[in-house]
Formats: structure tokens, C-alpha cells, sequence
């Protein structure tokens, strides 16, 4: 074999090897992309997986608040119902107390109320002073205005038909006329309301 034909095998050997370093060489950095993307994989597998404990973590939180919350609401509700009751009954209550006292005080002011009216029909009857009539007049006049404002009011019951709602029948008399039988024919003494409730029946004398 001459010398060219031993270089020449010779260099044929080292690009065969050359080759094959080459292949090898693609080889492992194919292996290692390989790799790389099966740790990337993994990587965002395991984010996802942290993401979705996350979430989860944080729906059960919220859920847990929204339940405090609503038992929160709930017992301030009840509590601020029982108050609203409280203080309505407790006004109701006072009212009540109030009208109770003013009931009590208006019933003894109603004796002073008809010795007025009787000494205003005195004077009319025997045509006293009238100076002194409208004097007693006047007085008269300013209490019933104030009994008025307090919600005192008279019942009318004269030439009407006999009511025991509203009516004591003090003695029962012939009927002047026809037309009178059953009605008052006079009244001894007035009846009156206080805030639409009875404070004193009126006497009275019917016909019959």
C-alpha cells in the first residue's frame, strides 16, 4: 500500500469519527431538550396544580366569611326587631299613662264644668247681671277650649234615639209627642268622650 493510499484511509477514518462525534453530540442535546421540556411540563403541572389548592383555599375563606356575615346580619335583624318592639311598646305604655292621668283629671274638672253651665243658666234664667253672665261665660268658654285640646268632646244626645253605648236612662216620662217615644226628651247631665272613648255617660230622661 503506498503512503497516498494510507493518508487517505487515514483521513477517511477521522471524518467517519468526526461524523459520528457529531451525531453523538445532537444526540445528547436532544436528550437534554427532551429532559428540559419534561421538567417544564412537570414544573407547570405542579403550578397548576398549586393554583387550583389556591383556589380553592380561597373559595372555602370566602365561603366561611359570607357565612359569618349573614350570621352576623341575621342577629343584628333580631336585635334591632326586639329593639323596635321594645320602644314602640314602651311609648304605647307612656301614652297610655298619659291619657290615663289626663282621663282622671278631666273626669273631676267635668263637676266644675257643670257648675259653670248651671250659674250661665241661673243668670239666664232670672235675668241677672249680664255683665256677670258673660264674666262666668268667658271662663266657661277657655276651659272647654283647653278640655277640647286635650280631646274631650261632648255627646250630643238631645231629641235622639235612646243609645245605652253612650246614655243612663234616669227616669222615663210620657212621651210629649208621638214622635218622641224612645228619644231623649231631656238631659239631666252631659256625657262626654275623651279621644273617642266614653268618659261619662250622659243622664237622661226618656219618653215613653
Amino acid at each position: 500500500m503506498t503512503n497516498k493510499q494510507e493518508e487517505k484511509e487515514i483521513k477517511n477514518d477521522q471524518q467517519s469519527e468526526g461524523v459520528e462525534d457529531v451525531t453523538f453530540e445532537k444526540q445528547e442535546v436532544k436528550d437534554e431538550e427532551l429532559s428540559d421540556n419534561e421538567d417544564t411540563e412537570s414544573e407547570m403541572s405542579s403550578k397548576k396544580e398549586d393554583k387550583k389548592l389556591k383556589k380553592s383555599g380561597s373559595q372555602k375563606k370566602i365561603k366561611e366569611l359570607e357565612d359569618k356575615l349573614e350570621e352576623q346580619n341575621d342577629k343584628y335583624l333580631r336585635l334591632y326587631s326586639e329593639f323596635d318592639n321594645y320602644r314602640k311598646r314602651t311609648i304605647k305604655e307612656r301614652i297610655e299613662l298619659q291619657m290615663s292621668a289626663s282621663k282622671e283629671l278631666i273626669l273631676e274638672t267635668l263637676a266644675v264644668v257643670d257648675d259653670l253651665e248651671r250659674a250661665i243658666q241661673f243668670f239666664e234664667d232670672h235675668k241677672l247681671s249680664q255683665e256677670a253672665k258673660q264674666g262666668i261665660q268667658l271662663i266657661y268658654n277657655k276651659m272647654m277650649n283647653i278640655l277640647k285640646q286635650k280631646g274631650l268632646e261632648t255627646i250630643e244626645v238631645q231629641s235622639k234615639e235612646f243609645d245605652t253605648d253612650f246614655m243612663e236612662a234616669i227616669t222615663n216620662i210620657p212621651a210629649p209627642t208621638e214622635d218622641m217615644k224612645g228619644k231623649v226628651v231631656d238631659v239631666i247631665q252631659k256625657g262626654y268622650l275623651l279621644n273617642g272613648k266614653i268618659l261619662r255617660f250622659a243622664k237622661v230622661v226618656v219618653g215613653q
